[in-house]
């Protein structure tokens, strides 16, 4: 059948996804379909385990959403035994997760996402003077704007082309017709994906000097590992003390400048250049677990920068509470997916939850289980289960952030948005698209770079009135526990809502389970009509080459997948109709 797309595996993303379309007669996806093709069974290892290891287990989840796991694990075991943290220890945990977000956000826009918009090859061609100038005028206090700067750079992308090996721009969708930037345009952003490397690199020395390393640095149920010593002025090896905090801080300066001469000044420009993405890959219902915490021991809209909410229908006016303890709330089902309940097609709360594969074909599949060429949906297509609030399907990460903060009325949030929109001269609706995803993503990193500034000094100020404790031990002996607990530890990972659920008998983890943000967006469809994110948003989209099906990777890499996070086997894949090999 010509009308089937098929992408496997969809590429610069964490895991490995599939995904399956069928194109109408109009040029558009009729329908579409995720298919999660791994797992690896991190709840079954957890179990039986001390529940003060697992954080180091669950970190492991992924390598590119580094330390959130861990933070949403410690959170879990000190909520079920009633665990306190010190203020020090909040804001240290604070200042690694607006790292994380500022680190993340600016990788994914260049290194993961960046390459569905620019063509690399088109930068051959450019003007570097024309780049310059245009450099001087978006940005004109970024440091590397001269013409024999952007010469360099279009210098080494020959030298690439001329030796047959075009490194980490080999596979793009180079020339395709849905590509629309000018070459100068291609060529500023290309230097800029390079820039952007180096970037990383520097920000992410905060995890090294307040956790140790990255990626996965160190956590500590109670607080944190790192210790507070404002007497030694030596090296970060001897813990905090003014020259690190100091260091800290000069990095915190470099990622503002960063985000605000470099990543929003590229989102704005490409953007202007691809209007219609703001009618393609919406979404109407959003859910938040909220984050950022600046009352410690405090989980609620007072306390928490990012709020908690959610918003059915796309009625961002009225955003209702969310309680994720509430087992008739939060439920995850696998009537679609490649696991098993003892009661059937009943949904169950994490706290109740179980994680035991169940790997078959669907009714109608074509192939081999170890060599499918086409997947169908009746039956069991994906190693994601589906999560439902209130029995709905919803949309996690920074569009939802948006959704629920506009509505919410955060100030952070909502006066940003909208100035964008009005400087775009878009409706608010323009938000709720594949390019109002990207660049929600890009707005809140303005907010997270400051708010690494502003923890450092919070952080720096509490030290010097006295404070300089970083852990609570009172609740470190088991001894002191219930004999029986559970908890839930939120957080708002990068890619969205996250919530580990614990269940602690006799001092070990009886059960464990995890909804991570892709769970949400990749879900599975429902028997009652329902379809989730990924599915949803893809619909309706219009596809200019088949064999080339950039616009499916445009509105997936939107969401940032982490397959590795969502469906904890690989089946190798087999003969498609249409082989598409993604960038």
């Amino acid at each position: 059948m010509s009308n089937r797309i098929v992408v496997d595996p969809v590429t610069r993303i964490e895991g490995h996804l599939r995904v399956q379309a069928v194109l109408g007669d109009d040029g558009k996806l009729a329908d579409a379909y995720s298919t999660g093709t791994m797992w690896r069974g991190l709840e079954v290892i957890l179990k039986g385990r001390d529940p003060r290891d697992a954080w180091a287990f669950v970190e492991r989840i992924c390598g590119v959403c580094t330390g959130i796991h861990a933070l949403a694990a410690v959170r879990s075991v000190e909520d079920a035994v009633g665990w306190k943290i010190p203020k020090n220890a909040n804001i240290i945990r604070n200042l690694i997760n607006a790292t994380l977000y500022t680190q993340d956000h600016v990788t994914h826009f260049y290194q993961l996402h960046a390459l569905d918009w620019v063509d690399v090859v088109s930068a051959l061609s450019a003007d570097p003077r024309e780049t310059a100038a245009i450099q001087a005028k978006i940005s004109p206090h970024h440091q590397f704007a001269s013409v024999g700067y952007f010469s360099d750079i279009q210098r080494r992308l020959k030298d690439f082309v001329a030796t047959g090996q075009l490194s980490i721009f080999k596979n793009g969708y180079w020339g395709h017709a849905a590509m629309k930037l000018p070459p100068a345009v291609n060529l500023l952003a290309t230097a800029h994906y390079l820039e952007a490397l180096d970037f990383q690199r520097e920000v992410i020395k905060v995890h090294t000097i307040l956790g140790g390393k990255n990626p996965h640095p160190n956590y500590l149920c109670g607080g944190v590992p790192c210790p507070i010593n404002v007497h030694d002025s030596g090296a970060a090896g001897n813990g905090l003390n003014e020259v690190t905090l100091n260091y800290i801080r000069d990095i915190a300066k470099m990622a503002i400048e960063f985000v605000n001469n470099v990543y929003i000044p590229d989102l704005k420009a490409i953007a202007s250049f691809y209007p219609e993405w703001t009618k393609v890959g919406g979404y109407k219902n959003f859910l938040c677990f909220g984050d950022f915490p600046e009352i410690e021991n405090v989980w609620d809209n007072k306390s928490l920068q990012m709020p908690m909410g959610a918003v059915l229908n796309g009625d961002i006016n009225n955003v209702m509470p969310v309680n994720p303890r509430d087992v008739n709330e939060i439920q995850e089902f696998v009537d679609h997916s490649w696991f098993r309940y003892a009661d059937g097609k009943k949904g169950l709360h994490p706290w109740q939850g179980d994680t035991i594969p169940q790997y078959e074909l669907p009714k109608g599949a074509e192939g081999t289980k170890t060599k499918f060429s086409w997947l169908t949906t009746d039956g069991k297509y994906t190693w994601v289960k589906a999560p439902r609030w209130k029995g709905h399907c919803m949309e996690v990460g920074p569009l939802a952030r948006l959704a629920v903060g506009i509505g919410l009325g955060v100030d952070w949030i909502k006066e940003p948005a909208l100035a964008l929109l009005k400087e775009l001269d878009l409706p608010l609706e323009a938000a709720f698209s594949t390019l109002g995803r990207t660049a929600a993503r890009g707005l809140e990193t303005i907010w997270t770079s400051q708010k690494m500034l502003q923890y450092v000094n919070d952080l720096t100020a509490n030290i010097k009135a006295g404070d300089e404790a970083a852990a609570n031990m009172d609740k470190w002996e088991p001894s002191t526990w219930p004999k029986e607990c559970r908890g839930v530890g939120l957080c708002e990972a990068p890619r969205g809502a996250l919530g580990h659920w614990c269940v602690i008998k006799d001092g070990r983890l009886a059960n464990w389970q995890a909804i991570v943000p892709t769970t949400w967006n990749a879900s599975p469809r429902s028997d009652d009509g329902q379809v989730a994110p990924f599915e949803a948003t893809l619909r309706g989209t219009p596809i200019a080459d088949p064999v080339r099906p950039v616009e499916i990777l445009r509105t997936i890499h939107s969401f940032d997948p982490c397959l590795a996070c969502a469906s904890h086997l690989y089946t190798a894949d087999g003969k498609e109709i249409t082989k598409v090999v993604s960038e």
